[in-house]
């Protein structure tokens, strides 16, 4: 697990805040990228044989880097998720594989659960889809304070919260306008994780 620093800028403003990754992000189908975090996602919903047998070696794997990387962080920590683009009641179970890993790990290690203090109920637009032909889909791209006008956020306040993400890309400011929400909702701290972290093309 790498640490790095998210520092503040036009979405993020309270402050920078401390962060951790568990391997860089290079590129779908790349030697070595987590191409298993995009199986999860399981985009377009695809329900055959083969891609469950994905999802279930995707969910292993997952639940394996987790189980290691927080591990190491204090169970007094509420942990929080970063909502998907689309509002969370459109989705399938198979599409919310993530989620339902970090959950068992709550359970598993002893953290306190906050994994539904923030649920996405109006559709943003699916950033790392809105350059390619798909377009992705409805909503908006991200602005400063999206996740307060598109979520439900609860339970915050005064709150130690481990904010986390599959992958986080700097510029895109998903995390970045999450945790001034939780910030804004009173939070006491914000600590972020993500799985991978998007590394620059050369």
């Amino acid at each position: 697990m790498q640490s790095f620093t998210i520092d503040t800028n036009n979405f993020l403003t309270e402050q920078s805040v401390k962060a951790f990754y568990h391997q860089p992000y290079t590129r779908y189908k790349q030697p070595g990228n987590p191409d298993y975090i995009n199986h999860l996602k399981n985009t377009f919903n695809n329900t055959s044989e083969k891609n469950e047998k994905k999802l279930d070696d995707a969910k292993q794997q997952l639940y394996a880097v987790l189980k290691e990387d927080l591990s190491k962080f204090d169970r007094d920590l509420t942990i929080c998720i970063v909502p998907r683009s689309k509002a969370e009641n459109t989705y399938s179970q198979d599409q919310l594989l993530f989620k339902k890993v970090v959950q068992e790990l709550i359970d598993e290690l002893g953290f306190q659960d906050g994994s539904d203090y923030i649920v996405r109920h109006t559709n943003t637009r699916t950033t790392h889809l809105a350059l390619s032909i798909h377009g992705g889909g409805d909503g908006d791209m991200p602005y400063p304070g999206i996740t307060k006008g598109t979520c439900h956020i609860r339970n915050v306040r005064n709150k130690d919260i481990l904010l986390i993400d599959d992958i986080y890309t700097k510029n895109v400011n998903v995390a970045e306008d999450c945790i001034q929400a939780l910030f804004d909702k009173e939070a006491k701290s914000v600590t972020f994780y993500a799985v991978a972290r998007t590394v620059k093309k050369h």
